[in-house]
């Protein structure tokens, strides 16, 4: 079998699996609180056909991804330069270690006291829980850099541009990989909490209101459709990004 090809078949395989043992369980389960796997779908196909499926999924994507831009591009900045001036680093890094240990519902719910209910504090929320992990990672990747390729960009005399995409971006690159790849898989998670808090709409909003109801078929409906939403950004944005950030590697 194709190496390529043995992969996607494993993962599902791997799935169909999950599948069939959830259906197993349900057999000998007879509880409300653990639907099968066709109740579940069921309740997936009456939101679908509703359009209430879209709209809350649309809502709740258009939030991952402003409270990621927002987090990776001050994130980004702020670990480059702490990684590159320890002075700055050592004055800042009280507060970092602040922010780190803040729980994210505590942040959440200061967001919405101090600026209201309201979509900027709610993705202003998010962004903050996120950017003193991108803060961190980039500081790493920073510190990281090597000396001799920005000597032979000096001797060169390379502009600041030609510098930053030819010697400064393709080292950083793995490091903007860790955390896109952490930073998308903790903000939607966090846009969840912050729906349910003081939103009106959106999954997590959602999640809540058939919480209300008992209704663990929907709850599962709507958290199986998000879920798939982020692997086909992995499978078909991030991936596809890193292969051709990449590229020059040999």
């Amino acid at each position: 079998m194709n190496v390529k090809l043995r992969g996607p078949i494993t993962a599902l395989a791997s799935i169909i699996t999950l599948v069939v043992l959830w259906f197993v369980v349900t057999l000998f389960v007879s509880d409300r609180s653990l639907p099968s796997p066709f109740e579940v779908a069921s309740a997936f196909a009456v939101e679908f056909k509703s359009g209430e499926l879209f709209y809350h999924l649309g809502v709740t994507l258009i939030r991952v991804l402003a409270a990621f831009f927002v987090a990776m591009l001050i994130g980004s900045a702020i670990g480059i330069l702490l990684g590159m001036d320890a002075g700055i680093n050592r004055f800042v890094e009280p507060w970092l270690i602040l922010l780190l240990n803040i729980p994210a519902l505590v942040i959440i719910v200061l967001a919405y006291i101090w600026f209201g209910l309201n979509e900027a504090a709610a993705i202003g929320a998010v962004a903050l829980n996120k950017i003193p992990n991108v803060i961190i990672t980039l500081r790493e990747g920073a510190r990281s850099l090597d000396p001799a390729y920005a000597e032979l960009a000096t001797v060169y005399k390379f502009s600041w541009w030609k510098r930053l995409r030819h010697v400064v971006l393709p080292q950083l690159q793995p490091f903007f990989a860790a955390a896109t790849r952490s930073g998308i898989s903790l903000i939607w998670k966090i846009v969840l909490v912050v729906e349910l808090l003081g939103r009106s709409n959106g999954v997590g909003f959602q999640i809540y209101l058939y919480f209300q109801l008992f209704d663990v078929a929907t709850i599962l409906a709507y958290t199986l459709a998000f879920v798939f939403v982020m692997l086909m950004v992995e499978y078909f944005v991030l991936q596809p990004v890193e292969r051709v950030s990449t590229r020059w590697r040999p």
